[in-house]
């Protein structure tokens, strides 16, 4: 589904991403983990059409989306929650969460419900204003108007940062049981991933099962303290 080869990117003549490798099939949970600073956010911001990368290709769903504008590759089928979680204080929960589709149907509000359960806690508050709400609260609004979008593959940036422990393992068991494509970029793992993939100033230094992370010795020195690989 996704495909990402040789990816490099540049800020301001410095190298961030360097012939950054992976895949993402279609229907797999698959998590991007780093410290802060390595490059996780960089590469979901790239595949959006945000930075331009310098060499590389990236394809989704066998065509080139390299070149193409933000909202361009939005309706190709990516969705995409940034870390920022910025929503409208002006609109409400309902307003925020809905507002992709309003230039849509009736399956678009079945989209929205869809989001609705992913996060049911938002339920009571779809009148509140967006001024009115807690940082985690603007995290679940945020990936709620990605997944209102119905995208093929969904690519999130610290979809936990801000959520309260005790919710974290429900909202994601969520999440994966949509049955799509999701694209995780976190500094620590919560869950079983299907497949993980490390990155360490802007290179990916480890690929493979979650289990198989924490016997790679390069790997354990990279996530020590910060990262808790779920066997």
């Amino acid at each position: 589904m996704l495909a990402v080869t040789n990816l490099a990117v540049e800020i301001m003549g410095s190298p961030v991403l360097r012939g950054v490798t992976f895949e993402v099939g279609a229907g797999e949970f698959v998590c991007l983990v780093g410290r802060n600073g390595a490059g996780k956010t960089t590469t979901l911001r790239t595949i959006m059409g945000f930075r331009k990368p310098v060499a590389g290709r990236i394809e989704f769903c066998g065509r080139d989306v390299c070149g193409l504008r933000p909202f361009q590759i939005a309706r190709a089928g990516i969705g995409f929650a940034p870390e920022e979680s910025e929503v409208f204080g002006e609109l409400t929960v309902e307003e925020n969460i809905a507002l992709p589709t309003w230039a849509g149907t009736g399956r678009a509000q079945g989209r929205v419900e869809a989001a609705y359960r992913v996060f049911p806690m938002l339920d009571r508050y779809r009148k509140r204003g967006g001024h009115a709400l807690s940082g985690g609260e603007r995290k679940m609004v945020s990936i709620a108007r990605a997944l209102a979008l119905g995208p093929k593959l969904l690519l999130l940036d610290e979809p936990t940062e801000g959520l309260s422990p005790v919710i974290v393992p429900s909202i994601l068991a969520n999440i994966r049981a949509l049955g799509q494509a999701v694209f995780i970029a976190e500094s620590n793992i919560h869950h079983v991933p299907d497949f993980v993939y490390v990155i360490e100033r802007g290179e990916i230094i480890f690929a493979g099962r979650p289990q198989d992370a924490r016997k790679d010795a390069a790997v354990a020195r990279v996530v020590q303290g910060t990262v808790a690989v779920a066997g």
